[in-house]
């Protein structure tokens, strides 16, 4: 009985002594909650905040501006331009991460002493910040690994500097014509969202020094040119708001272009230029380089075409280049149907007078023995026959034993047939069609020579 009586007792002060614990635990959750009035990691109130913070803090409305009732605020800007990762020339547009820092005073944060106070991103909250944006932004984001890249600093005077890593997508107009000789001019504008000019002011800290990293930039197919920084007014229905502009200049790098699309459709030209010193009776040899050049210069301006914008109203300086080249390949084939077509037609003409002179010379060879036969054989005595004898012998003599003055006049003589047939294969033939070739290997590398050199002091120096 005592044993049980023990067991019992100690099961009894177990359990009181866990209900005990549970409960002190529950009444210390409570009370620290209570205490930090429902804090959550991340979130920020004054008795957090240092004692020279908790002062700055202490009546601080980040929901009105500073200088409310006197003026509006000047706000300085400055860019550091870390990368500009692409440049797009379909979407017109460029990728940039920059680091843009803004300075403003105000009156509110002035604190004694000479130093300044770097405070957590995240004390953005507590603080009025300038609404800038960017106006020609496609997409944006702010940095946020490991932490929000943002940096607030307050200097003793009141001065705040508000810093941010930000990557965005901006417009960028480009005008294509003299691609890939072009020089394009690029934009990054910085506006206030919500406050017009009469509320704040923009500046550039220290004018075009305020932007850094652009003359060390190192990008694919450009190079930064130049760059300068404005400082202007944006007019929208609502009113005038700050408007602050960096222009900077991008050049193309053309030596890429060179090697892989001029190079090689000048070497194709040349290539067809071949055919002039092989052998116009060598037709397949001929035609083969001729479709083979022109097939293979359509598949390079397709190639050269994929990364550029499908609009028609840009006519580009490469088309034009690629266009001179297929009209030269395409010619060259030209050259060769013209050739070999008067080689033929030269043929026939050639076979055509030798067929003709033959014929005359049988029928010449007949005429004389059809009409010698009747001149010895007939009588003398018979008169009524004379003027049949007489017609009889001028038609003969009139095919080939009248005089030279009346073969002129008539043209039945084999000169004539001669001469005719001259004519007649000079206005429908040429009469050396192997000339053709040798003027084509002189006319096609001297006009080739000199479309480049008009082509390329246009597009140049102009």
């Amino acid at each position: 009985m005592l044993s049980l009586r023990y067991s019992f007792k100690g099961k009894f002060v177990k359990k009181f002594i866990v209900r005990i614990m549970t409960f002190c635990i529950t009444f210390l959750t409570v009370k620290l909650n209570n205490d930090s009035g429902g804090f959550h990691y991340g979130e920020w109130n004054d008795s957090q905040l240092q004692p020279t913070i908790q002062k700055l803090m202490k009546g601080y409305n980040r929901y009105l501006r500073p200088n409310f009732h006197v003026g509006p605020v000047e706000i300085g800007m400055s860019l550091d331009i870390a990368s500009i990762d692409a440049i797009s020339e379909i979407n017109m547009d460029y990728t940039a991460t920059i680091f843009l820092r803004q300075r403003w005073r105000d009156s509110r944060l002035v604190f004694p002493g000479n130093e300044s106070v770097s405070l957590d991103g995240r004390l953005v909250s507590l603080l009025w910040v300038p609404d800038t944006f960017i106006p020609d932004s496609k997409r944006s984001f702010l940095h946020d690994v490991t932490v929000e890249n943002r940096l607030i600093r307050i200097f003793s005077n009141g001065t705040v500097l508000y810093a941010l890593r930000i990557t965005a997508t901006i417009a960028c107009n480009m005008d294509l014509t003299k691609y890939p000789m072009d020089r394009q001019e690029c934009t990054l504008q910085l506006e206030s969202w919500g406050y017009n000019i009469q509320d704040v002011q923009f500046y550039w800290t220290r004018g075009n020094d305020s932007v850094k990293g652009l003359g060390t930039l190192r990008l694919a197919q450009y190079s930064v040119e130049s760059y300068h920084t404005t400082v202007s007014q944006a007019v929208y229905e609502t009113g005038l708001y700050p408007k602050l502009v960096l222009h900077f200049a991008l050049r193309r790098n053309v030596l890429f272009f060179i090697l892989e699309t001029y190079v090689p459709s000048t070497l194709l030209v040349v290539l067809s230029w071949v055919s002039f010193w092989i052998s116009q009776s060598s037709v397949p040899a001929r035609t083969c380089i001729g479709v083979t050049t022109v097939l293979t210069m359509t598949t390079l301006m397709m190639g050269a075409r994929t990364s550029l914008p499908n609009a028609n109203c840009f006519i580009k300086a490469i088309d034009v280049y690629l266009g001179i080249c297929f009209t030269f390949i395409f010619g060259a084939l030209l050259e060769y149907a013209c050739a070999h077509f008067c080689t033929m037609q030269h043929q026939t003409i050639m076979d055509v007078q030798r067929e003709l002179l033959k014929e005359f010379e049988e029928s010449n060879s007949t005429s004389h023995l059809v009409t010698s036969t009747p001149k010895k054989m007939q009588p003398q005595t018979q008169p009524k026959d004379t003027t049949e004898q007489e017609t009889t012998d001028q038609t003969v003599m009139c095919e080939g034993d009248e005089p030279v003055a009346e073969k002129k006049e008539k043209g039945c003589g084999l000169s004539s047939v001669k001469q005719m047939s001259r004519k007649a294969a000079s206005v429908m033939s040429v009469e050396n069609p192997h000339n053709i070739d040798s003027h084509a290997r002189i006319l096609f590398p001297m006009t080739f020579l000199l479309v480049n050199v008009f082509y390329w002091l246009y597009y140049l120096l102009f």
